[in-house]
């Protein structure tokens, strides 16, 4: 008969044994490297071209204030001696102004730096905004319908039934009407985020409650109404991660969509002041010296621009692909 010890010593035994035999988890970074959007992602040319472009064009960007020539927004560093100077290849160029000057001496190269900042971060800051506004009234409507998903999706008809620029020209011209003289160049950047967003939630709202009314009617959420979960713990856990993929798409693709309708506004004389001038801004000063022979200071903003914009096209398109079931 074995002792008491020898039976807890062999218990432990096989305790640790069976431990030993367990599956370790996997962490986060093995679970990414090994799932299916990495492998796509690795096995496709364009998406890595333009994740590498548009990494170094944001790098580039925030990194402006130590590797810039010149601080554009710096009035007292601007010398009109050193205006109109053409690009370093030709033979009127000058260092360290690579790209050339502007009329006001404003280094080219500098100016493209600080307004791939500012437009990336008006980009980004609106798509945030206008996905947070559009996931919860999409939920809100997709999960508890009847009137208050009326209220909701006849406003969002009649967002979409106006031009996205007109509605975004309305509320800058408002803003500006309203504010004083001395907060008007202060709150550009907040102003513009706030009229891009505001008719961008429409296209998160309606892609959200489409979902949400498919996912609201499924077992699983029924049990959890049954054992009376609340219904934001319902729509937060349950319903918006099924909602995710398609939503990760359009605010890729409405990303650049939103870079454009930055440079749209301020090309236009609505967006950014400038004295801080983005790459919309910058390619309106350069409009009006384009057949003056400077062409030079709308050529260089307008290629940036486009290589932000078709980077952040290619990632969105690579996306799409990579998250729709049928194509795997």
């Amino acid at each position: 008969m074995a002792e008491p010890e020898d039976i807890m010593q062999n218990t432990a035994t096989a305790t640790a044994t069976d431990a030993t035999l367990l599956p370790v988890k996997p962490s986060r970074y093995a679970r990414l490297r090994d799932s299916d959007l990495w492998f796509s992602f690795r096995s496709h040319p364009s998406a890595i071209f333009a994740a590498v472009l548009l990494a170094f064009v944001a790098l580039t960007a925030f990194l402006a204030p130590f590797i810039a020539p010149q601080n554009p927004y710096d009035l007292s560093a601007l010398v009109l001696w050193n205006s109109e100077i053409p690009p370093i290849w030709n033979t009127d160029g000058q260092m360290p102004f690579v790209l050339g000057t502007d009329t006001q001496g404003r280094d080219i190269l500098s100016a493209i730096l600080y307004g791939s900042r500012i437009s990336l971060i008006i980009g980004f800051a609106s798509v945030l905004l206008a996905l947070s506004v559009g996931l919860t009234l999409g939920l809100i409507a997709g999960y508890f319908g009847g009137w208050i998903d009326n209220v909701i999706m006849r406003v969002g008809d009649v967002l979409l039934s106006m031009p996205f620029i007109l509605i975004a020209i309305l509320i800058t011209a408002i803003a500006s009407a309203s504010l004083p003289t001395s907060l008007k160049d202060v709150l550009a950047a907040p102003i513009l985020i706030f009229a891009i967003a505001v008719p961008s939630w429409v296209q998160y709202a309606r892609t959200v409650r489409a979902s949400a009314m498919v996912e609201a009617k499924k077992e699983y959420v029924q049990a959890a109404k049954l054992i009376r979960v609340k219904s934001w713990r319902i729509m937060l856990n349950h319903i918006l991660p099924n909602c995710m993929t398609p939503i990760m798409v359009a605010a890729t693709l409405n990303f650049g969509l939103a870079i454009l309708s930055e440079a749209t506004l301020s090309f236009l004389g609505v967006g950014m002041p400038p004295d801080q001038p983005s790459l919309g801004t910058l390619i309106r000063i350069g409009n009006q010296y384009l057949f003056s022979g400077l062409w030079w200071i709308i050529v260089f903003p307008s290629i940036q621009l486009c290589l932000i914009v078709l980077s952040v096209n290619m990632i969105g398109d690579w996306l799409r692909d990579a998250l729709n079931p049928k194509l795997r």
